[in-house]
């Protein structure tokens, strides 16, 4: 598709799992497992759809999920199916930036190989200030999200550390939210025309659009919520489209609202 002067593709680098229960909160099992595929587990499975922008002279991955330098006990707890940018059609030296959304292992693990070299040698990686000073000293709660081979990378190399809302390139914008972790944007593609909205982790499935939807992994639930709702009626009265960075089957959708609070595909 064409938005706002880009040509945007999606691009899933590998499903994997995480505990149903974890990223459904506190909204109980007989409720979520109608939604979505539980296996013995009690696990889910979770795609990692990134974007592809092309056009202003740059070549923009959004992204770039959890990587293939994992060691067997890993891949087989998350049961990560990642995949090489080249298997999927994308030359990583043809990417000339990377932005990043947080440093969560599932959203930047393929930023390095299993040699600590960076994958994506030509791109400028983008990222706010304040995630990734969160990622190199973690609470508890989120060390292992946190994971130092990825973060080194960045400093490793030509990066920039975004500090606040702003617009990084043309009709592209970051939103600052710190409800899910410290430091996280959603990306807002956007002109007269045509909106696309990337929530990242805000809403991590289709499943998610209610706003008492979230996951146990958020670290601040109250500001979460705020989020949430202040993301969903925006994206309402920009009629935008939004890309489920973590949704196993469902890619993409525009919602609308079905009640006080309350909202849904169209």
């Amino acid at each position: 598709m064409k938005v706002a002067g880009y040509d945007i593709s999606y691009i899933n680098f590998g499903n994997f799992r995480l505990d149903g229960g974890a990223m459904f909160g506190s909204v109980p099992k007989n409720l979520w497992c109608k939604l979505i595929k539980v296996d013995e587990e009690n696990c889910i499975p979770l795609a990692t759809r990134c974007l592809v922008l092309e056009g202003f002279g740059k070549k923009i991955l959004v992204d770039c999920g959890n990587g293939t330098k994992w060691d067997e006990k890993r891949k087989k707890i998350f049961n990560i199916q990642a995949k090489e940018p080249n298997q999927l059609g994308l030359d990583p030296d043809s990417v000339t930036d990377l932005l990043l959304t947080h440093l969560h292992f599932d959203h930047c693990g393929g930023i390095s190989n299993s040699n600590g070299g960076r994958v994506y040698k030509n791109a400028k990686i983008w990222v706010q200030k304040d995630n990734l000073d969160n990622a190199k000293s973690p609470t508890i709660r989120e060390k292992a999200s946190y994971l130092e081979e990825n973060y080194k990378v960045i400093e490793s190399g030509d990066h920039f550390l975004i500090e606040g809302d702003k617009e990084i390139f043309p009709n592209i914008k970051v939103h600052v939210i710190n409800g899910h972790t410290k430091g996280q944007q959603w990306i807002e593609i956007s002109d007269n025309n045509d909106t696309l909205l990337y929530p990242s982790d805000l809403m991590p499935t289709s499943r998610h659009l209610q706003i008492p939807y979230h996951m146990g992994y958020d670290m601040c639930v109250d500001t979460l919520l705020k989020e949430k709702k202040d993301f969903l009626d925006y994206a309402v009265n920009k009629n935008a489209l939004i890309v489920f960075q973590h949704d196993p089957d469902v890619e993409s959708g525009r919602i609308k609202k079905t009640g006080e609070d309350r909202f849904g595909l169209e």
